[in-house]
């Protein structure tokens, strides 16, 4: 299986699917996918928090260690790493790697609101210089945060954060053609999107994208299909087919005696 760093230089883009609990991980597995990353959105709204808010931390490390027993590379989306200690981030991100997580999102904003770009250029050195073979994915939230969402503007953070040490530039919230074609002409790292509501993985590929994460897609839903499901039996029509609840079990049956 090429590793989770090459799985970025492959002829076309990377997808990456993000999981929230053991069961949707064991899916994205048994679909074939050769990578999971977590959604820190996902994960905070099953524990009833709100996202970014530097709860989830505990559980996060908690369902990490748990997925790397899957035959899968193991991604992990840590918000702003949870703290403004370089330090703290840089040992968090070390106790993850000890797990076997191989890669980690790292969130330039914090509450909403975009960090300082030396502060946070700082941090992405320490979690490089404390574990060196963790692929660093710099999440860069100028258009996801509305401010200073110019290609101008991210470009000059993501090339401070390559500098840094950074090994993957993830911009969510970018969503014209011209701007991705943009952003990835003035990044030498490969480029990471959320999935786009209009643009193909393979259209998002040929404009130079490299990685495209579902993101909170498939835990949002998840939860529509489930609404979806009881209303349909509250107003008597037929539920749609699911996986049948046998093959679901067998999964946590291996799971549970790996």
């Amino acid at each position: 299986m090429p590793t989770f760093r090459e799985l970025h230089y492959s002829d076309k883009p990377f997808l990456l699917p993000n999981a929230w609990d053991i069961g949707s991980a064991l899916a994205f597995a048994a679909a074939g996918f050769r990578a999971v990353g977590t959604t820190s959105f996902g994960i905070a709204a099953s524990a009833g928090v709100p996202d970014g808010s530097r709860s989830s931390s505990a559980v996060t490390a908690a369902l990490a260690a748990q997925l790397c027993r899957l035959p899968v590379h193991v991604t992990a989306d840590i918000e702003d790493g949870y703290s403004d200690d370089h330090a703290e981030v840089a040992d968090f991100v070390a106790k993850l790697a000890s797990l076997g997580v191989v890669g980690v999102n790292i969130e330039d904003s914090t509450a909403g609101h975009l960090v300082d770009v030396t502060s946070f250029a700082a941090k992405v050195t320490a979690v490089k210089r404390g574990t060196p073979g963790m692929f660093v994915n710099a999440r860069v939230d100028n258009f996801w945060c509305d401010d200073g969402a110019t290609v101008e503007a991210v470009s000059l953070r993501a090339r401070a954060y390559a500098d840094a040490g950074a090994d993957g530039i993830f911009v969510p919230g970018v969503s014209s053609r011209e701007d991705i074609r943009s952003i990835t002409r003035a990044v030498d790292l490969p480029v990471n999107v959320l999935a786009h509501p209009s643009l193909t993985v393979a259209e998002l590929g040929q404009l130079g994208v490299r990685r495209v994460s579902s993101g909170s897609l498939p835990y949002r839903a998840a939860l529509d299909a489930a609404v979806s499901i009881a209303t349909d039996l509250r107003d008597n029509r037929q539920p749609p087919a699911a996986t049948p609840y046998w093959e679901l079990q067998s999964r946590l049956v291996a799971f549970s005696q790996a």
